[in-house]
This record gives structure tokens, C-alpha cells and sequence, in this order.
């Protein structure tokens, strides 16, 4: 298609992802108040002031006058983003479709397959460490004090753990989606292990500050099983790719042009034409050709 086309195609399938994205986000809005409450769960909440000295419990408020509606905006516009996922994601996909070989259609498949449930997994997860996680921070209250927070603090910290844990659990994703279009080899990714290691612990550390390693080991565990995996992946992919291009390009690609110059037969010289005999003009032309 010309350029124009594709803009417009471009043009057409934004309109239904964002259409999908309005839909969901009103009927989310209905619903404000319970995906709250789900996302506020993780907080220890006191009764009143008087039970909120030090940092056993906490009173979530709301600070402003418009914080109630800009938290039920945000929250209805995650809900939005999240539960239309497959049509927008859909639309993309249908877009780009159109320029990929057939092997690489076949690889999106198997990416988008394996990102929908390791993004859960994370998602998941963090749900589960985040009450310690919370426990631990509030236990930094000196005594004499009460713990008020914002609730549009307090959804925004669960929001970006989620985020977080979620796209941690995409790393060796990414890593095989690297290998396979031939960035990353596995062996070097071997020779990255005690570097990733390190840096997926001390990730685990600082994105869940508790006290005692289990919370630390309940995030950086998964991530570095996951890294083996994609590293075992890419050490087989390899092999097989060696074998495949040992084979020839497949039916779709084309082949590899060998530009090295090879040696030619010398050309015998060519006799010169013979000189004009006459000034006469033939059929117009002066020329004995």
C-alpha cells in the first residue's frame, strides 16, 4: 500500500483502540469504589486515631477536594487499559502482521502467548508481598505518631509494584525474543549469569523493603528460574539455527548475494570495425554499422 493507506489504516485501528478503551474505562467508573478497596487491601487500616500510634495500622484518606475524582479517573483508566488489552494489542497486531514473514507470525504467536501469563504471575505476586512490604514501611513510624496516608498515594505505590513485578517476570522473555532474531547468543548469555544474578537480587531487594529475605526471595527466585530457562532456549535455538542455515534460506526469505569476485576466462580482443569506405550516406546513416 502507498503511504497514504497506511496511514489511514493506522488512523482506523488507533480510533478502535482507544473506542475499546473508552467503553471499558465508563463501565469501570461504575465500579470505582470496589477496585479501591481491592487496591488499598494490602494497607493496615486503623479504626480511629487512637489505635493509629506507631506504625501497626494506618488511616487512608482522601487529602484534597479533588482527589476523589481524579483517583476514580485513574483507576477507571488502568481498569480501561488492562481489561481491553486484547482488542488494542489485537489492533496492533493487525497492523504490523501484514510485513512479517511467516516464522516470525508464528514466534509473535508464541510471545504473546507466554507475556499474558508471566505478567499475571508477577502481577500476582507482588499482590502477595505487598502487605509485608507496607507492614514493613509503616513500622518506621516513631512512636507519638499516626500514619494518614492518601489513598491516590497509596494506589499509586500498588500500581507501580504491580508494574513492576509484572515487567520483571518479561525479562527472559525478552532475552529470547533478543536470541532469536540473533542480538544474543546463549552463550553469551551465560557468561552474564553471576552479573544477572547479583543485579536480580539486589532489584529484589530494593522493590520489596522488608526486613527478613523471604520477600527478597519470593521475587528474585522466579526471575532467575526464568533466566535459566530462556538461557537453556537460546543454547538449543542456536544449535538449530546453525543446522537451518546450513539447510538454505526457507521458501519466503531470500537468499544471501556471494559478491567475492571470481576469476574470469580472458577475453580474445575484438577485431576494430573496418573504416567507412565512402562519405555516401545509407539509409540516412554515415556509419558502416
Amino acid at each position: 500500500m502507498p503511504l497514504v493507506e497506511h496511514l489511514r489504516e493506522l488512523r482506523n485501528r488507533l480510533a478502535k483502540a482507544v473506542v475499546a478503551i473508552l467503553v471499558v474505562m465508563i463501565a469501570a467508573a461504575f465500579y470505582s469504589e470496589q477496585l479501591m478497596q481491592f487496591l488499598a487491601e494490602p494497607v493496615p487500616k486503623c479504626e480511629d486515631l487512637a489505635n493509629s500510634d506507631g506504625g501497626n495500622c494506618a488511616i487512608v484518606s482522601f487529602n484534597t477536594l479533588t482527589s476523589p475524582f481524579t483517583t476514580t479517573i485513574k483507576v477507571s483508566l488502568m481498569a480501561g487499559l488492562i481489561v481491553s488489552s486484547p482488542v488494542w494489542l489485537y489492533q496492533l497486531w493487525a497492523f504490523v502482521a501484514p510485513g512479517l514473514h511467516k516464522h516470525e507470525k508464528k514466534y509473535t504467536y508464541y510471545f504473546v502467548s507466554a507475556a499474558v501469563p508471566l505478567f499475571v504471575g508477577g502481577a500476582y505476586l507482588s499482590y502477595v508481598i505487598l502487605p509485608i512490604s507496607i507492614k514493613v514501611l509503616l513500622s518506621l513510624t516513631p512512636g507519638g505518631s499516626a500514619n494518614i496516608l492518601s489513598l491516590d498515594e497509596v494506589l499509586d505505590f500498588t500500581i507501580r509494584m504491580v508494574l513492576v513485578f509484572g515487567l520483571a517476570f518479561e525479562l527472559p522473555l525478552l532475552l529470547i525474543m533478543l536470541n532469536l532474531v540473533g542480538i544474543v547468543s546463549g552463550r553469551r548469555m551465560i557468561g552474564w549469569w553471576r552479573a544477572v544474578v547479583m543485579g536480580v537480587f539486589v532489584f529484589g531487594a530494593v522493590a520489596t523493603p522488608t526486613t527478613d529475605p523471604v520477600g527478597m526471595i519470593a521475587l528474585s527466585g522466579p526471575i532467575i528460574l526464568l533466566y535459566f530457562v530462556a538461557v537453556a532456549f537460546s543454547l538449543v535455538n542456536d544449535k538449530r539455527r546453525a543446522r537451518r542455515e546450513a539447510s538454505g534460506p526457507a521458501d519466503d526469505e531470500a537468499s544471501e548475494l556471494d559478491l567475492t569476485p571470481e576469476a574470469v576466462e580472458p577475453v580474445e580482443p575484438v577485431a576494430a570495425l573496418p573504416e567507412q569506405a565512402t562519405k555516401d550516406r545509407v539509409n540516412g546513416y554515415d556509419d558502416v554499422t
